[in-house]
């Protein structure tokens, strides 16, 4: 990695621990915190219409365009004016999470949702991405005890294309994507991503 701030994101399924994992690295780090979606005001309504579970007819297209703006007010807003300011920035998910969502998920054109979304952040993309790759029956036991969004409430097929999507990407760009298999307490998954990317020369 090159020196200066690094802009980290965190992936993987739902309930797979990223978020506490995001924090914690965050903390450690003295990184800005934040997250897609609703990491602005503008982004928290934008999220509120994608997880309500009483709209059962969203075209997958809007569905793509809404997390696309919100991502594009997130960029602008919080992204990188930290970067310009000199600080890192680890965000609980990612432009890459539409590509597993909408792309993988939805069956969306994988190449178009990229175009669309580069120019929503204005071709700032994360500069590594953390996936933690939760075993399935861990992740169906975490959902088992949930109260389901929209999207956690999708099906089993839907979900194991997300997951095999965000597997996928994370293989075919091994230099930018850290792999962390998610299997023991949150202190030792933390341990193997502070020495992950201690390796990249990060954190």
């Amino acid at each position: 990695m090159t020196p200066g701030p690094t802009y980290i994101a965190f992936e993987g399924a739902e309930g797979c621990g990223k978020s506490t994992q995001a924090e914690r690295l965050a903390t450690r780090t003295h990184a800005l915190l934040t997250r897609e979606t609703g990491g602005t005001d503008i982004g928290a309504r934008l999220r509120s219409i994608l997880h309500d579970t009483s709209i059962a007819d969203m075209s997958t297209r809007a569905e793509a365009l809404i997390a696309a703006a919100d991502r594009a007010q997130h960029i602008d807003q919080v992204v990188r004016p930290a970067l310009t300011a000199g600080r890192s920035v680890v965000s609980d998910r990612s432009v890459y999470s539409t590509l597993a969502y909408q792309g993988y998920g939805r069956q969306l054109d994988v190449g178009m949702l990229r175009d669309v979304n580069d120019w929503a952040t204005d071709g700032l993309w994360p500069d590594l991405v953390v996936f933690i790759d939760t075993p399935d029956d861990v992740i169906a036991e975490r959902m088992a005890r949930r109260h389901l969004d929209r999207f956690e409430a999708a099906g089993r097929e839907f979900h194991n294309r997300v997951i095999d999507g965000f597997r996928t990407m994370a293989a075919a760009d091994p230099d930018q994507w850290v792999t962390v298999a998610a299997v023991g307490s949150i202190d030792e998954v933390a341990a193997q991503i502070e020495a992950a990317l201690t390796v990249r020369g990060v954190g």
